[in-house]
């Protein structure tokens, strides 16, 4: 699973729900989500959001606000904790 999130291209986002599905299972998002508590510091967890765009992860990031920060940095534009236009940074594993 991890190997997917560091394929997620800068400034594009994933959602839990493709990785699960790309991974055999699309009820597994919870378990993508739980996995990323977890993740080495070199994985883009930042990236991983849930399917309507909202920054749900954050919490479990130093800081509020890293989560966010992070990605507007890559330029992902962001409104109340939720990403603008998602189809427009949205990236999907390949099969």
């Amino acid at each position: 699973m991890y190997a997917i999130v560091l394929q997620i291209p800068e400034g594009k986002v994933c959602t839990y729900g493709s990785i699960g599905k790309y991974l055999g299972s699309a009820k597994s998002a919870r378990m993508v989500g739980w996995a990323l508590n977890k993740c080495p510091s070199d994985v883009p967890a930042h990236r991983v959001v849930n399917k309507q765009g909202l920054l749900t992860g954050k919490m479990h990031f130093d800081g509020i606000t890293l989560m966010q920060d992070l990605l507007e940095n890559e330029g992902v534009e962001i409104k109340d904790n939720q990403i603008i236009d998602l189809e427009k940074y949205l990236w999907e594993p390949k099969i």
